[in-house]
């Protein structure tokens, strides 16, 4: 009963994670509604997406078309000889803003999920290994999602490193209880995990 292009807006913004059927009706509507302007400024933003945004070649950041490698890389006060691994571009941006790392970055494309056909062949790990050796990397930081697809990249990266670099530190960011978090409120993976990374007084 509606007209074909919106249905077809609909049918689009659908496939967007996180937005059902009802929400997907709600932003095509909400587009039709709204002023051209509204509406040509979003597909302008999208087509800006693949023609001006590409991927570094040495850490898999995302970074402008114009650039020939990723900023934070390129920045001669950041410090190259220690590596935080994150599996996707937007985690370092994350870590960014808390101001807290002067070190480099790299960008996994992921983490192993053979249900969902990603293969351990198919992350960044191979050029990780190149870049403990260009770089003359001191330390790493395995900074994957605490979930199982995220232990088990972990778990692989720490053992992949230490067979071609026996001596390279390998570090995890801790786990446990966030600041302002109640006992009662957190979760048993988060205690167990809280328990097991205890610090001393």
């Amino acid at each position: 009963m509606l007209p074909r292009a919106l249905t077809d807006a609909i049918d689009a913004l659908g496939h967007l994670p996180g937005v059902g059927s009802r929400t997907a009706e709600r932003y095509a509507y909400y587009l039709f509604k709204s002023n051209l302007h509204t509406a040509q400024n979003i597909i302008s933003a999208l087509e800006n997406l693949h023609a001006k945004i590409k991927i570094c070649p040495v850490t898999f950041a995302i970074m402008d078309s114009t650039d020939s490698i990723s900023p934070l890389y390129a920045d001669p006060a950041r410090d190259k000889t220690t590596i935080l691994v994150v599996e996707e571009p937007l985690d370092i941006y994350a870590l960014e803003r808390t101001k807290a790392y002067k070190g480099v970055y790299h960008v996994l494309g992921g983490a192993i999920s053979p249900m969902d056909g990603i293969m351990p062949d198919q992350l960044h790990i191979k050029e990780l290994v190149t870049r403990v050796k260009d770089d003359k990397v001191k330390e790493i930081i395995i900074a994957t999602n605490p979930s199982v697809e995220g232990e088990s990249t972990a778990i692989l990266l720490q053992a992949t490193l230490h067979k071609t670099y026996p001596k390279l530190k390998i570090t995890r960011l801790a786990r446990g209880l966030p600041l302002g978090v109640s006992l009662e409120y957190a979760d048993q993976i988060t205690l167990a995990s809280a328990l097991d990374n205890r610090t001393g007084l």
